[in-house]
């Protein structure tokens, strides 16, 4: 069976935009970087050449991961789900229990992941301790700093 990757609408255009610069742009650079380093003379002792076909397998090895991703994506839109339960997409406000810091994240794909624009993978640790609660619950997530524990204040799908 093959494996579902969930994504937002504007996370999955940004594969298919990077997908499309790769094929189009890099990829049409790299073979003329080979052909140029080829004329240089001997393949083997030629440093451009083997850069050049170093950066072509980089970018053929992320073809194929974003060609995977988007035949496997499962977009959803968060705007269409109303629940009172926090789950993928949901944009989440959460207060520190201890020093009272309010934070604001939205629940992301791993590829769209980004704390610092408040966006957090559905598989990190706080993101799996909050999907499924309810407004005013308390969370705890075990992070590299100790346990931190949180309170929902506010649930909204955007």
């Amino acid at each position: 069976m093959v494996e579902r990757v969930p994504m937002t609408r504007e996370g999955y255009e940004k594969l298919k935009v990077e997908l499309d610069h790769l094929k189009k742009d890099v990829r049409p650079k790299v073979v003329r970087d080979i052909e140029e380093a080829r004329g240089h003379g001997d393949i083997q002792e030629n440093a451009e050449f083997h850069a050049a076909k170093e950066r072509q397998s980089f970018v053929e090895g992320r073809i194929m991961e974003l060609t995977s991703k988007i035949s496997r994506a499962e977009v959803i839109d968060p705007a269409a789900l109303k629940s009172d339960h926090i789950a993928f997409g949901a944009t989440v406000k959460l207060e520190d229990a201890k020093s009272g810091e309010v934070v604001t994240y939205q629940i992301v794909g791993e590829n769209e992941a980004s704390v610092e624009n408040g966006k957090i993978s559905v598989a990190s640790p706080l993101a799996r301790a909050l999907i499924g609660k309810e407004l005013d619950e308390q969370i705890q997530v075990k992070t590299p700093g100790g346990i931190k524990e949180y309170i929902i204040l506010d649930i909204r799908y955007e």
